[in-house]
């Protein structure tokens, strides 16, 4: 395991391949079509993508849409307040780090020696209002003051769920007073085809947000593929305009489900307590 002092020049060839972390294993592999760019799977999982010579480079599909959220989540280049419950390659992280320089940045995750090889191998000191700290995610929202940031990303997982105690009403109490007003809530769910769990994700979110909507691959919202979903919730109104002109725009077709037809959807669905 890599010690946590040494260069900040990202150096991820010297880490190829697998390593012991607390949650399992962790694995960086090279992409052998773009010498830039490295995957990290935990646990098996494709977890993150990090391309050196291009942070605002977003691969996965899911991360795509989040990155066109955060970019009309505030004025261009402005500086955006970003809390992120989950970490590994910290892909979304160095996003906002290269896209709105000056942005202080919080990043949870649990797997203190995961944070330790991402530290290493990807130079991650030397971006600059980044601050990883080794601590569960709803810990760590616990821990930060009332209206504290501008953005929470929820992206952690255990395996191929959520973790149980991040997807309930008390977990969504705690980002929104995090977020206060005008903050926005992002969440990545990996669903079925009949997106059951987004549903459920959405009646609770509905607890203690006032607009919740959603962002997914078409042929997954009729029911025809499983893939990630990308639930959104504010207090205000979201800024639906600009992101239905980015996601129709992308390289990935997503449609947004907008608030209203979000409540229609969850009618009947019961929060997760």
């Amino acid at each position: 395991m890599p010690s946590s002092r040494g260069s900040d020049r990202p150096r991820p060839e010297r880490f190829a391949g697998l390593h012991h972390v607390d949650s399992g294993t962790a694995e960086l592999v090279p992409d052998r079509s773009d010498p830039g760019g490295w995957t990290i799977l935990v646990n098996g999982v494709p977890s993150s993508y990090v391309h050196l010579d291009d942070p605002t480079r977003l691969d996965f599909e899911y991360m795509q849409w989040a990155g066109h959220v955060l970019d009309v989540a505030a004025p261009p280049g402005a500086p955006l307040p970003t809390v992120h419950v989950g970490g590994a390659g910290c892909t979304l992280a160095r996003y906002v780090a290269a896209s709105r320089p000056g942005s202080p940045q919080t990043v949870f995750e649990i797997d203190a020696l995961l944070i330790r090889l991402m530290r290493a191998a990807f130079g991650l000191r030397s971006v600059r209002g980044l601050r990883l700290k080794a601590l569960d995610g709803l810990e760590g929202l616990r821990s930060l003051p009332e209206a504290y940031s501008a953005v929470v990303i929820r992206d952690a997982f255990d395996g191929a769920q959520v973790p149980r105690h991040l997807v309930t009403t008390g977990f969504y109490a705690e980002a929104a007073r995090v977020l206060g007003a005008g903050g926005v809530y992002i969440g990545n769910i990996a669903d079925t085809a009949q997106v059951r769990e987004s549903r459920v994700e959405a009646a609770t979110a509905l607890e203690a947000f006032a607009q919740v909507a959603m962002v997914a691959e078409p042929g997954q919202l009729r029911g025809r593929r499983y893939g990630n979903v990308v639930l959104l919730a504010s207090q205000q109104p979201l800024p639906e305009d600009a992101l239905v002109r980015r996601l129709a725009s992308g390289a990935v077709r997503a449609r947004y489900v907008e608030p209203a037809r979000v409540k229609e959807l969850v009618a009947g669905v019961k929060p997760r307590t």
